[in-house]
Parts: structure tokens; sequence; C-alpha cells
């Protein structure tokens, strides 16, 4: 028989706050972390807005000579990992140190390093790139580098399934932990895309919203007047730890991760299948896999784009999935507020899932205000509603056809 699997420690980076509490307060607050970019001069692009991560200084976090070895979203990867693991009050040491892992999920991984360096190169030449390169741009610097930092010498990798990232990576060292491999995970998400190749590619592709006028509305999940999506960055931690593993140690547990669905649409590299059809499929693997019928899950936390086929298509795999009962499950998506954190956004919103879980309030769909009769279920519009769940499930789907969704549980013994 597999383990049970809980979560006994959270931490984050985010556009609406750079801890668990700041930014949970923001969303219960409605507050759009979307603004014009600082991070370089944006006035040739289509869309000149995003929601930046603020006020992050990794040279106070980690000393100026660490930080500068280090892309972004490692340094946003250790950030959140040191939020989660003082939580948790998970000491690794060794005598467990062989028994903790950990699996970070990335989209793109260091493509702030990357860029930099190619104008190095292509300005000064190649004997002046720097020596740093490769390990800060590969996709598993940040699952290689909390490992360095913690000492866990357990199952380590990185997971690279897009948007689907953060889910894939929870969902897979809760299978780790399942099966007797490790003892507790450290397993997350991280994305620092806001770079100017990065905006440019997503524009050609039609993705992102253009609404420079008011960034704040530009994020309208499921709404009519939806025009694409809200470029986030960011970083979303959790720890892992079998059900006797937490209990042996007195550990507090937030959530139980009870199920875990994954499939690939195997349709198009970028658009998602009729009906979302994979969806589809993920939810019901998850539902199985947790034990539970669709009467059960009192919350869902969309995918929610805000792309026009996006929301359509998750819609419709609800219900598929869902029935008659689609219309009575609360669905609303964060990223109307923190925006897409690409493949660190599954990990914030497995977060989400938790506290709303643990405060009895639903977060709400902001910017929600014209209904589209192809997205006819109830998003929780415009405020956080206060209601009871004792499951909540969490939609990721990426390009390439990607999708995992994870169902995240109040704890009972």
């Amino acid at each position: 028989m597999s383990r049970r699997v809980v979560v006994t420690g959270m931490g984050c980076i985010s556009p609406v706050g750079n801890n668990v509490k700041e930014t949970w307060d923001s969303i219960l607050a409605g507050k759009s972390g979307a603004a014009l970019i600082t991070h370089f001069d944006a006035s040739r692009h289509k869309t000149r807005f995003a929601a930046e991560v603020k006020g992050f200084d990794p040279a106070a976090l980690f000393g100026v000579r660490e930080a500068r070895k280090m892309d972004r979203f490692t340094q946003f990867a250790t950030a959140a990992a040191v939020e989660a693991l003082e939580q948790a009050g998970l000491e690794i040491n060794e005598s467990n140190r062989d028994r903790v892992g950990v699996i970070t999920g990335t989209g793109i991984g260091g493509i702030g390093t990357l860029l930099e360096q190619a104008n190095m190169m292509h300005e000064r030449g190649p004997e002046r790139v720097s020596p740093f390169l490769v390990p800060m741009m590969i996709a598993d610097s940040a699952a290689g580098m909390l490992a360095i930092r913690f000492g866990a010498r357990g199952p380590n990798m990185a997971v690279s399934t897009a948007c689907a990232s953060g889910n894939n990576a929870i969902g897979e060292a809760t299978e780790i932990i399942r099966r007797g491999a490790a003892d507790a995970m450290i397993a997350g998400g991280s994305e620092a895309a806001i770079v100017p190749l990065s905006m440019a590619g997503l524009n050609v592709m039609t993705a992102l919203s253009t609404r420079n006028e008011d960034p704040r509305s530009a994020s309208r999940p499921f709404d009519r007047d939806r025009d694409g999506f809200l470029m986030g960055e960011g970083a979303g931690i959790l720890i892992l730890e079998s059900l006797e593993h937490a209990q042996a140690r007195g550990a507090q547990i937030l959530s139980e991760v009870s199920g875990y669905g994954t499939t690939d649409d195997a349709y198009h590299i970028s658009a998602p299948a009729e009906n979302g059809a994979g969806a589809a499929i993920a939810m019901k693997l998850a539902l199985e896999n947790a034990d539970l019928d669709v009467t059960d899950i009192g919350y869902i936390n969309a995918h929610g784009t805000s792309t026009p086929l996006n929301d359509k298509s998750e819609t419709a795999a609800i219900k598929t999935v869902f029935g008659e009962q689609a219309y009575q499950v609360p669905v609303s998506s964060t990223k109307s507020m923190t925006g897409h954190l690409l493949g660190a956004s599954a990990a914030l919103e497995a977060i989400f899932c938790t506290l709303a879980i643990r405060d009895g309030i639903l977060p709400a769909t902001i910017n929600y205000h014209t209904p589209d009769p192809e997205c006819d279920l109830d998003y929780v519009p415009n405020q956080p509603r206060k209601a009871s769940s004792k499951h909540a499930m969490s939609n990721s789907f990426g390009f390439g056809g990607h999708n995992a969704t994870l169902i995240l549980s109040r704890f009972e013994d």
C-alpha cells in the first residue's frame, strides 16, 4: 500500500508578495501584481506590462557573491525553499539527508542569464562569456542548488513541462514518497522569464494581453473580453513528507496531496485539444488517484490563463468531468492577480488551494465583468467567498499539450 503524502511547509516569491502571508493577503484583497515593465525598456514591445516580483533583493538574502552565481529563477526558488523549510521545521542533517530529495519545475529556466551572456559574446567576444553561464542557465540549476544549499542527497531532478511544470514537480515528488524512495521532498516551481525575447515571442503568438493603458485589468479569465494572459514571475515551494515521517517528528500538517493525474493532448504544440479532452482525462485520473467523486470537490483553482482558447476549453473539460455538478463547484483563476508564472504557476496555486482549505475562503477571479456564453460556470467573480472545502482541485496545462492536475485535501488522520 502506498504511503500518504502531506504538506508541512510552504514558501513563495510572487508578484503580489515576497512570502506566503503577504501573497495570500494580497490575493484575498483582490490585488493585481500588474504594472508597466521595469526589468527592461519595453517601449518597442506590443505588451509593455507584466506582473513582476517587487522589492526582491538577492544580495541581501544570499550575499553579493552567491547571488551572482544564481539566475533569477534559482534565486526565487531558493528564497521560497528557505521559507518553506522554516515553516516545516525540517532539519536536514547526516541522519536523514539521503532520504530528502528535490524536484523543481520550470518552463524556461535561466533565460535571463542566457540572453545576457549571448549579448556579452556578441559585443565583447566568446572569451568574455561567464564561466557560470552553463550552470546558471540550465533548467535543473534550481534543483541542484537547493540540494547543495540544504544538503539533500535524495532523488533530485527538474521537470520542464511548460506551464504544467509546477504540478508535475509536486505530483512526481508525491509519487517518489508514496513508493518509499524518499521520506521528504522539496518540490515546486520557479520562473523568471520577463525578458525582451520571451515577451516578444509570446506577443507574436498573440498569447499576451495588450491592454497597456490599464495593466491591472488586463488579465480577465473566463470574461468574454479576455485578450491574452498577463506574464508573471516568481516561485512556489512545498515541503512534502510521508505521513509517518511528519507525525514522527511532530510536524504541523497543512494539507494532504491526495490526487495526481497527468496526460498529454497529443494534438498541437500550443493550442489545447478540442473541448479540453486531455485536460479532462488528467482531472479524471486525479479523482481516481484520490479515490474521490466529483461531488467531493469543493473548489477548483483553474489554469484560467485569460486566453480565448484556454478558458473555453478548460470550461468544457470541467463540464466533461463534472457533468451537472460543474455548475455547483466554484472555479476561480488566481492568475487574474498574480499573472501567469509559467512553470511556477501551479506550485503557487497549490499553496492557494491549501490556504483556501485551511481558511475556509475561496480566492476570486478579478476583472470578471462580461459573461461569455461558452464560459458559464461559477468563477467566484471579483470577491473572495467564504466556503468550507475539504478537497480542492488545481489544474495546470502547458504548451506541448501537457496536462497536470493535483487534488489537495484537508488532512484527517
